[in-house]
Protein backbone atom coordinates (compact mmCIF):
# COMPACT_ATOMS: atom_id res chain seq x y z
CA UNK A 1 0.00 0.00 0.00
CA UNK A 2 1.08 3.63 -1.01
CA UNK A 3 1.69 5.45 2.11
CA UNK A 4 2.57 9.24 2.88
CA UNK A 5 4.23 9.30 6.51
CA UNK A 6 4.36 12.20 9.15
CA UNK A 7 7.75 13.01 10.62
CA UNK A 8 10.37 14.14 13.47
CA UNK A 9 13.48 14.31 14.08
CA UNK A 10 16.48 12.94 15.96
CA UNK A 11 18.14 15.17 18.87
CA UNK A 12 21.56 14.63 18.72
CA UNK A 13 22.33 16.00 15.72
CA UNK A 14 21.04 19.07 16.85
CA UNK A 15 24.44 20.95 16.44
CA UNK A 16 25.53 20.01 13.13
CA UNK A 17 21.92 20.61 11.77
CA UNK A 18 21.92 24.44 12.79
CA UNK A 19 25.75 24.57 11.12
CA UNK A 20 23.98 23.19 8.04
CA UNK A 21 21.84 25.47 7.64
CA UNK A 22 24.03 28.97 7.93
CA UNK A 23 25.68 27.10 5.12
CA UNK A 24 22.97 27.05 3.01
CA UNK A 25 21.73 30.47 3.77
CA UNK A 26 25.31 31.69 2.83
CA UNK A 27 25.14 29.94 -0.32
CA UNK A 28 22.12 31.12 -0.89
CA UNK A 29 23.28 34.64 -0.13
CA UNK A 30 25.94 34.58 -2.52
CA UNK A 31 23.80 33.55 -5.19
CA UNK A 32 20.97 35.93 -4.79
CA UNK A 33 23.40 39.01 -5.20
CA UNK A 34 25.31 37.12 -8.23
CA UNK A 35 25.32 40.05 -11.03
CA UNK A 36 24.73 36.87 -13.42
CA UNK A 37 21.28 37.21 -15.94
CA UNK A 38 19.10 34.35 -16.99
CA UNK A 39 19.62 34.04 -20.50
CA UNK A 40 16.59 33.73 -22.28
CA UNK A 41 14.69 30.31 -22.26
CA UNK A 42 13.09 30.62 -25.47
CA UNK A 43 13.27 32.38 -28.60
CA UNK A 44 11.00 35.32 -29.55
CA UNK A 45 8.78 33.28 -31.97
CA UNK A 46 8.64 30.38 -29.23
CA UNK A 47 6.35 30.60 -26.54
CA UNK A 48 5.63 28.54 -23.54
CA UNK A 49 2.46 26.46 -23.34
CA UNK A 50 0.66 24.87 -20.38
CA UNK A 51 1.01 21.48 -20.14
CA UNK A 52 -1.02 18.89 -18.18
CA UNK A 53 1.12 15.51 -17.71
CA UNK A 54 1.24 12.62 -15.01
CA UNK A 55 0.66 8.95 -14.59
CA UNK A 56 -1.64 6.08 -13.68
CA UNK A 57 -1.89 2.48 -12.22
CA UNK A 58 -3.82 -0.15 -11.04
CA UNK A 59 -2.37 -2.67 -8.95
CA UNK A 60 -3.18 -5.95 -7.01
CA UNK A 61 -0.95 -6.27 -3.55
CA UNK A 62 -1.36 -9.13 -1.99
CA UNK A 63 0.42 -9.03 1.44
CA UNK A 64 -0.04 -12.08 4.00
CA UNK A 65 -2.77 -13.19 2.60
CA UNK A 66 -4.59 -10.00 2.46
CA UNK A 67 -5.54 -8.50 -0.97
CA UNK A 68 -5.87 -4.99 -1.93
CA UNK A 69 -6.48 -3.50 -5.54
CA UNK A 70 -5.24 -0.26 -5.76
CA UNK A 71 -6.05 2.06 -8.55
CA UNK A 72 -4.61 5.86 -8.80
CA UNK A 73 -4.27 8.55 -11.10
CA UNK A 74 -1.87 11.58 -10.47
CA UNK A 75 -2.38 14.77 -12.98
CA UNK A 76 0.45 17.44 -12.95
CA UNK A 77 -0.35 20.89 -14.18
CA UNK A 78 2.58 22.89 -15.03
CA UNK A 79 1.77 26.67 -16.46
CA UNK A 80 4.98 28.79 -17.30
CA UNK A 81 4.55 32.42 -17.12
CA UNK A 82 7.41 34.20 -18.68
CA UNK A 83 10.83 32.85 -18.55
CA UNK A 84 10.97 33.33 -14.66
CA UNK A 85 7.68 32.21 -13.39
CA UNK A 86 6.63 28.17 -13.22
CA UNK A 87 3.33 27.32 -11.26
CA UNK A 88 3.17 23.55 -10.83
CA UNK A 89 0.18 21.82 -8.92
CA UNK A 90 -0.07 17.48 -9.00
CA UNK A 91 -2.86 15.96 -7.30
CA UNK A 92 -3.60 12.41 -6.49
CA UNK A 93 -6.61 10.60 -6.36
CA UNK A 94 -6.46 6.79 -4.91
CA UNK A 95 -8.76 4.31 -4.99
CA UNK A 96 -7.55 0.98 -2.28
CA UNK A 97 -10.51 -1.45 -2.31
CA UNK A 98 -10.56 -4.55 -0.19
CA UNK A 99 -12.89 -7.72 0.47
CA UNK A 100 -14.45 -7.73 3.97
CA UNK A 101 -13.52 -10.22 6.23
CA UNK A 102 -16.91 -12.25 6.29
CA UNK A 103 -16.39 -12.07 2.47
CA UNK A 104 -18.73 -10.03 -0.20
CA UNK A 105 -17.92 -7.52 -3.43
CA UNK A 106 -14.47 -5.39 -2.74
CA UNK A 107 -15.19 -2.15 -1.16
CA UNK A 108 -12.93 0.89 0.49
CA UNK A 109 -12.34 4.36 0.45
CA UNK A 110 -11.87 6.93 -2.52
CA UNK A 111 -9.13 9.54 -1.63
CA UNK A 112 -7.94 12.81 -3.38
CA UNK A 113 -4.78 14.94 -1.79
CA UNK A 114 -2.78 17.79 -2.63
CA UNK A 115 1.12 16.35 -3.17
CA UNK A 116 2.07 20.15 -4.37
CA UNK A 117 0.54 23.29 -5.62
CA UNK A 118 3.81 25.95 -6.19
CA UNK A 119 5.00 28.96 -7.72
CA UNK A 120 8.29 28.83 -8.91
CA UNK A 121 10.59 31.86 -9.54
CA UNK A 122 13.86 32.08 -11.18
CA UNK A 123 16.02 34.11 -9.19
CA UNK A 124 19.19 34.16 -10.28
CA UNK A 125 21.12 31.04 -12.66
CA UNK A 126 21.56 29.46 -9.46
CA UNK A 127 18.87 29.96 -7.47
CA UNK A 128 14.75 29.35 -8.08
CA UNK A 129 12.45 30.57 -5.41
CA UNK A 130 9.63 28.22 -4.24
CA UNK A 131 6.47 29.33 -2.40
CA UNK A 132 3.29 27.25 -1.42
CA UNK A 133 2.84 23.51 -0.71
CA UNK A 134 5.71 21.41 -1.67
CA UNK A 135 7.91 17.87 -1.50
CA UNK A 136 9.84 17.68 1.47
CA UNK A 137 13.18 17.24 -0.28
CA UNK A 138 14.17 14.70 2.68
CA UNK A 139 16.35 11.82 0.96
CA UNK A 140 15.60 11.08 -3.25
CA UNK A 141 12.64 8.95 -2.64
CA UNK A 142 9.98 11.25 -2.04
CA UNK A 143 10.74 13.94 -5.02
CA UNK A 144 12.34 12.04 -7.66
CA UNK A 145 11.09 8.53 -7.48
CA UNK A 146 7.67 8.43 -6.00
CA UNK A 147 5.12 8.46 -8.89
CA UNK A 148 3.95 4.69 -9.89
CA UNK A 149 5.90 5.33 -13.48
CA UNK A 150 8.92 6.30 -12.39
CA UNK A 151 9.28 3.95 -9.36
CA UNK A 152 10.81 0.57 -10.46
CA UNK A 153 9.24 -1.13 -7.36
CA UNK A 154 5.74 -0.51 -6.42
CA UNK A 155 6.09 -1.53 -2.93
CA UNK A 156 7.17 1.45 -0.93
CA UNK A 157 10.26 1.80 1.36
CA UNK A 158 10.24 1.00 4.97
CA UNK A 159 11.39 4.54 5.72
CA UNK A 160 9.11 6.31 3.37
CA UNK A 161 6.92 7.85 5.91
CA UNK A 162 10.27 9.13 7.87
CA UNK A 163 10.32 13.18 7.16
CA UNK A 164 8.46 13.02 4.13
CA UNK A 165 5.01 14.75 5.33
CA UNK A 166 4.02 17.54 2.19
CA UNK A 167 5.48 21.17 3.47
CA UNK A 168 3.83 24.61 3.11
CA UNK A 169 5.81 27.25 2.93
CA UNK A 170 9.24 28.80 1.38
CA UNK A 171 12.24 26.94 0.25
CA UNK A 172 15.04 27.63 -1.99
CA UNK A 173 16.83 25.65 -4.14
CA UNK A 174 19.28 25.39 -6.94
CA UNK A 175 22.87 24.42 -8.03
CA UNK A 176 26.40 25.08 -9.13
CA UNK A 177 29.61 23.80 -10.49
CA UNK A 178 32.16 23.18 -7.41
CA UNK A 179 35.72 22.90 -9.23
CA UNK A 180 35.74 21.33 -12.85
CA UNK A 181 34.32 17.98 -11.92
CA UNK A 182 31.67 18.29 -9.35
CA UNK A 183 28.34 20.21 -8.82
CA UNK A 184 26.73 20.72 -6.00
CA UNK A 185 23.13 20.93 -5.71
CA UNK A 186 20.90 21.82 -2.38
CA UNK A 187 17.47 22.65 -1.04
CA UNK A 188 16.46 24.69 2.02
CA UNK A 189 13.19 25.20 3.30
CA UNK A 190 10.55 26.38 6.43
CA UNK A 191 7.60 24.83 6.55
CA UNK A 192 4.65 25.93 8.57
CA UNK A 193 2.05 23.80 10.49
CA UNK A 194 -2.20 24.04 8.78
CA UNK A 195 -4.09 21.60 9.68
CA UNK A 196 -7.72 23.62 8.49
CA UNK A 197 -7.78 21.33 5.72
CA UNK A 198 -7.02 17.56 5.74
CA UNK A 199 -5.33 17.32 2.23
CA UNK A 200 -3.15 19.88 2.95
CA UNK A 201 -2.09 19.35 6.40
CA UNK A 202 1.64 20.30 7.06
CA UNK A 203 3.82 20.67 10.21
CA UNK A 204 6.12 23.22 11.37
CA UNK A 205 9.59 22.16 10.16
CA UNK A 206 12.92 23.89 8.98
CA UNK A 207 15.61 21.55 7.24
CA UNK A 208 17.49 21.15 3.91
CA UNK A 209 19.40 18.95 1.49
CA UNK A 210 22.58 19.20 -0.28
CA UNK A 211 24.57 17.22 -2.75
CA UNK A 212 27.06 16.64 -4.92
CA UNK A 213 27.33 14.79 -8.20
CA UNK A 214 30.32 14.34 -10.20
CA UNK A 215 29.91 13.73 -14.05
CA UNK A 216 32.71 11.45 -15.25
CA UNK A 217 31.07 8.23 -12.61
CA UNK A 218 27.48 9.47 -12.84
CA UNK A 219 27.85 9.60 -8.94
CA UNK A 220 25.37 11.77 -6.86
CA UNK A 221 26.18 11.77 -2.78
CA UNK A 222 24.20 13.76 -0.64
CA UNK A 223 22.70 14.32 3.08
CA UNK A 224 19.36 15.59 4.63
CA UNK A 225 18.49 17.29 7.89
CA UNK A 226 15.09 18.44 9.50
CA UNK A 227 14.12 19.94 12.26
CA UNK A 228 10.90 19.91 14.00
CA UNK A 229 9.81 22.96 15.25
CA UNK A 230 6.57 22.58 17.14
CA UNK A 231 5.47 19.69 20.07
CA UNK A 232 8.74 17.68 20.72
CA UNK A 233 11.74 19.47 18.78
CA UNK A 234 14.25 16.85 17.11
CA UNK A 235 16.53 16.46 14.58
CA UNK A 236 16.21 14.17 11.84
CA UNK A 237 19.08 13.31 9.42
CA UNK A 238 20.13 10.99 6.19
CA UNK A 239 22.44 10.28 3.53
CA UNK A 240 21.45 9.29 -0.13
CA UNK A 241 23.14 8.12 -2.81
CA UNK A 242 22.39 7.10 -7.00
CA UNK A 243 25.21 5.61 -10.00
CA UNK A 244 24.38 5.55 -13.13
CA UNK A 245 27.19 3.86 -14.98
CA UNK A 246 28.18 4.94 -18.61
CA UNK A 247 28.71 1.13 -19.66
CA UNK A 248 25.63 -0.28 -18.04
CA UNK A 249 22.28 0.26 -18.23
CA UNK A 250 22.03 -0.21 -14.67
CA UNK A 251 20.27 2.92 -11.91
CA UNK A 252 21.80 2.01 -8.38
CA UNK A 253 20.04 3.76 -5.78
CA UNK A 254 20.26 4.01 -1.54
CA UNK A 255 18.97 5.83 1.10
CA UNK A 256 19.84 6.30 4.79
CA UNK A 257 17.52 8.00 7.16
CA UNK A 258 17.44 8.39 11.47
CA UNK A 259 14.73 9.80 13.57
CA UNK A 260 12.88 9.81 16.54
CA UNK A 261 10.17 7.37 14.74
CA UNK A 262 12.88 4.81 13.55
CA UNK A 263 15.79 4.74 11.34
CA UNK A 264 16.73 2.32 8.47
CA UNK A 265 17.97 2.17 4.77
CA UNK A 266 17.77 0.92 1.31
CA UNK A 267 19.61 -0.20 -1.26
CA UNK A 268 18.23 -0.72 -4.73
CA UNK A 269 19.05 -1.57 -8.08
CA UNK A 270 17.44 -1.30 -11.91
CA UNK A 271 19.12 -3.67 -14.61
CA UNK A 272 17.89 -2.65 -17.98
CA UNK A 273 18.39 -5.77 -20.58
CA UNK A 274 18.78 -3.01 -23.43
CA UNK A 275 22.38 -4.77 -23.98
CA UNK A 276 21.73 -8.09 -23.96
CA UNK A 277 21.91 -8.79 -28.05
CA UNK A 278 21.53 -12.42 -27.57
CA UNK A 279 18.12 -11.99 -26.13
CA UNK A 280 15.10 -11.61 -28.18
CA UNK A 281 13.78 -8.05 -28.95
CA UNK A 282 11.05 -8.60 -26.72
CA UNK A 283 13.48 -9.78 -23.58
CA UNK A 284 15.72 -6.25 -24.42
CA UNK A 285 12.23 -4.75 -23.20
CA UNK A 286 12.46 -5.61 -19.67
CA UNK A 287 13.91 -4.44 -16.27
CA UNK A 288 14.70 -6.71 -13.31
CA UNK A 289 15.08 -5.09 -10.07
CA UNK A 290 16.43 -5.99 -6.55
CA UNK A 291 15.74 -3.98 -3.37
CA UNK A 292 17.44 -5.02 -0.04
CA UNK A 293 16.17 -2.69 3.58
CA UNK A 294 15.84 -2.99 7.06
CA UNK A 295 14.40 -0.74 9.49
CA UNK A 296 14.96 -0.31 13.37
CA UNK A 297 12.02 1.00 15.42
CA UNK A 298 12.34 4.29 17.35
CA UNK A 299 10.82 5.75 20.52
CA UNK A 300 7.07 5.55 19.49
CA UNK A 301 4.56 3.02 20.41
CA UNK A 302 4.03 -0.09 17.68
CA UNK A 303 0.37 1.75 17.62
CA UNK A 304 2.06 5.01 16.56
CA UNK A 305 4.26 3.43 14.18
CA UNK A 306 1.16 1.88 12.88
CA UNK A 307 -0.85 4.86 12.28
CA UNK A 308 2.23 6.60 10.66
CA UNK A 309 2.91 3.50 7.75
CA UNK A 310 6.01 1.93 9.70
CA UNK A 311 6.59 -1.30 10.88
CA UNK A 312 6.08 -1.97 14.64
CA UNK A 313 8.96 -3.73 15.19
CA UNK A 314 12.31 -4.31 13.57
CA UNK A 315 12.39 -5.50 10.30
CA UNK A 316 14.23 -7.02 7.49
CA UNK A 317 12.97 -7.16 3.48
CA UNK A 318 14.17 -8.38 0.04
CA UNK A 319 12.09 -7.67 -2.65
CA UNK A 320 12.79 -8.62 -6.49
CA UNK A 321 10.07 -7.27 -10.08
CA UNK A 322 10.70 -7.25 -13.12
CA UNK A 323 9.31 -4.15 -14.93
CA UNK A 324 8.00 -4.94 -18.95
CA UNK A 325 7.86 -2.30 -21.41
CA UNK A 326 4.73 -2.24 -23.34
CA UNK A 327 5.46 0.56 -25.60
CA UNK A 328 6.42 4.12 -24.25
CA UNK A 329 4.35 5.30 -21.47
CA UNK A 330 2.88 1.96 -20.74
CA UNK A 331 4.78 -0.76 -18.57
CA UNK A 332 3.84 -3.86 -16.85
CA UNK A 333 5.47 -4.65 -13.34
CA UNK A 334 5.55 -7.27 -10.98
CA UNK A 335 7.42 -8.26 -7.81
CA UNK A 336 7.89 -10.70 -4.76
CA UNK A 337 8.78 -9.98 -1.36
CA UNK A 338 9.92 -11.67 1.94
CA UNK A 339 9.28 -9.56 4.79
CA UNK A 340 11.35 -10.83 8.09
CA UNK A 341 10.12 -9.13 11.25
CA UNK A 342 9.60 -10.27 15.04
CA UNK A 343 6.23 -9.40 14.91
CA UNK A 344 5.85 -12.02 12.19
CA UNK A 345 7.09 -13.37 8.33
CA UNK A 346 5.41 -12.22 5.57
CA UNK A 347 5.42 -12.92 1.64
CA UNK A 348 4.34 -9.67 -0.05
CA UNK A 349 3.29 -9.97 -4.05
CA UNK A 350 2.25 -7.06 -6.47
CA UNK A 351 1.07 -6.74 -10.21
CA UNK A 352 0.04 -4.47 -12.42
CA UNK A 353 0.51 -1.28 -15.35
CA UNK A 354 1.58 1.88 -14.85
CA UNK A 355 0.77 4.69 -17.60
CA UNK A 356 2.36 7.78 -18.05
CA UNK A 357 1.06 11.14 -20.21
CA UNK A 358 1.81 14.28 -21.33
CA UNK A 359 -0.72 16.88 -22.99
CA UNK A 360 -0.18 20.65 -24.24
CA UNK A 361 -2.38 22.83 -23.66
CA UNK A 362 -1.86 25.29 -26.15
CA UNK A 363 -0.33 25.59 -29.49
CA UNK A 364 3.06 23.97 -29.92
CA UNK A 365 5.93 25.47 -32.06
CA UNK A 366 6.99 29.18 -33.32
CA UNK A 367 4.21 31.71 -32.66
CA UNK A 368 3.31 34.33 -35.33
Amino acid sequence: MLYRGRKTACPRWQGRGLSGLVVFCLLLAQALIAPAKISAQTSDNEKPVPILTGNAGAFDFLTAGHNLIDSQFNPVLLVPLGDRWLVESRVAFEGMFQRPPGGGPYGGPVTKHIDYAQLDYIASPYVTVTGGRFLTPFGIFNERLYPCWIRALQPDPLILPINTVDSDGVMFRGGFPVGASANMNYAAYVSVASTSIGSVDSERHVGGRMGFFFPDPRLEVGGSWQRTLQDARKNAFGFHMGWQPAKAPLNLRAEFARSFEGSGYWVEGAYRLSQAHFWQKAMRRTEVVARLQQFYTGEISPDGAAALGLPGANTREADFGVNYFLRDGLKGIASYGRQFSSAGNANQWSFGFAYRFAVPLGRVGPQS
